[in-house]
């Protein structure tokens, strides 16, 4: 018989206020799995985690820790009793105790020995060993996050909840902690649920992606099927830029303004193309005329306006010497095809 799955949510729900926040929810993780749970500002991210924690009960559906019940909207284990770890944005240390003291205090039940063992294990794999003796107020925000993390992994949880815990910090911080948070977790083997709204960070630090819209998940997959094969508009623009053309049926089947899509049935459907599949090639006669220039440095963004009305972001090398009022013409780059998606 295999092992029960670290975390298994089934068909949750939850309500605040007479308002749904989580619409029946299905989600598992499994052993040394990491799931970035991605979506906008309110979807319910954090609610779902929160039930998972014992922040907040069900009102249905049922959520099992290694295939024990904690919550089913009748009986409910308590957070301390559920052996999960949980780094919030606030790093929540207490300002009045060292490093050490603060990594330690889930371990006030084991000898002064082992507690000071697993203490000095928690800070060398955060790689702070010096900092032990240091206060809260004395670190940087990066490594009060790292001191949050060695404090909630130091218990040995059997499942690791992250909620937004990079949002107040800069750019290339978040960066850098978040590859320090991967290399932890894999050299652990601890499966975690890490919550999110930057599309970046899931595709940076999830072995699979579940997008949340609306109280619901939309998709569920790994990163390159969640980036590469959106199966709705909204997954394949909140991921990244999006292009959404019209598809329509002639004698020789379905097709774009770039070319020929794989699509079954009628119905409501768009092609999706991904700005860096899409070519722009000079052409005085072409059907195609740029409209704006955006320069990000690694790249241009050409938004072109092709003569059917259709708009479409090119992506073009930061060398290109396109202009506003160019024409040319628009093609799909070898290897690239349109992906059809639902309308939503």
């Amino acid at each position: 018989m295999s092992e029960p799955l670290p975390l298994v949510a089934s068909e949750v729900w939850k309500k605040f206020d007479g308002v749904t926040a989580v619409s029946g929810v299905s989600l598992e993780l499994g052993e040394g799995e990491t799931v970035a749970l991605v979506g906008p500002s309110g979807c319910g991210k954090s609610s779902l985690l929160r039930m998972i924690a014992g922040l907040d009960g069900v009102d249905g559906g049922k959520i099992r820790l290694q295939g024990v019940s904690v919550d089913d909207g009748q009986s409910r284990v308590m957070p301390e009793d559920r052996s999960i770890g949980i780094v919030f944005q606030e790093h929540a240390l207490f300002g009045h105790l060292t490093v050490a003291q603060n990594v330690g205090f889930g371990l006030r039940a084991q000898s002064r020995s082992a507690r000071r063992a697993r203490v000095a294990e928690m800070l060398a794999l955060i790689e702070l060993p010096e900092f032990s003796d240091r206060y809260p107020h004395e670190l940087s925000g990066g490594e009060r996050q790292r001191v949050a993390l060695a404090r909630a992994l130091a218990p040995g949880p059997t499942v690791m909840l992250f909620d937004e815990p990079f949002a107040s910090l800069d750019q290339n911080l978040r960066v850098q902690l978040r590859e320090q948070v991967a290399q932890v977790l894999d050299s652990t083997n601890t499966p975690a649920l890490f919550v999110t709204h930057d599309p970046r960070e899931a595709l940076a630090l999830g072995d699979r992606i579940a997008v949340m819209r609306a109280g619901q998940i939309e998709q569920v997959g790994v990163p390159e099927e969640i980036y590469r094969h959106p199966l709705t508009m909204f997954v394949a623009s909140f991921m990244d830029e999006a292009n959404f053309l019209s598809i329509t049926k002639d004698g020789s089947g379905w097709s774009t303004v770039l070319g020929a899509v794989d699509q079954s049935s009628e119905g409501h459907f768009v092609a999706m193309v991904r700005p860096n599949d899409v070519a722009f090639v000079s052409d005085d006669s072409g059907d195609a005329k740029i409209q704006r220039c955006d320069y990000a440095g690694s790249h241009w963004l050409l938004r072109v306006r092709l003569r059917t009305g259709d708009e479409v972001v090119v992506l073009a090398e930061p060398d290109s010497r396109a202009t506003v009022g160019d024409r040319g013409n628009l093609g799909l780059r070898p290897g690239a095809k349109q992906v059809v998606v639902r309308q939503s």
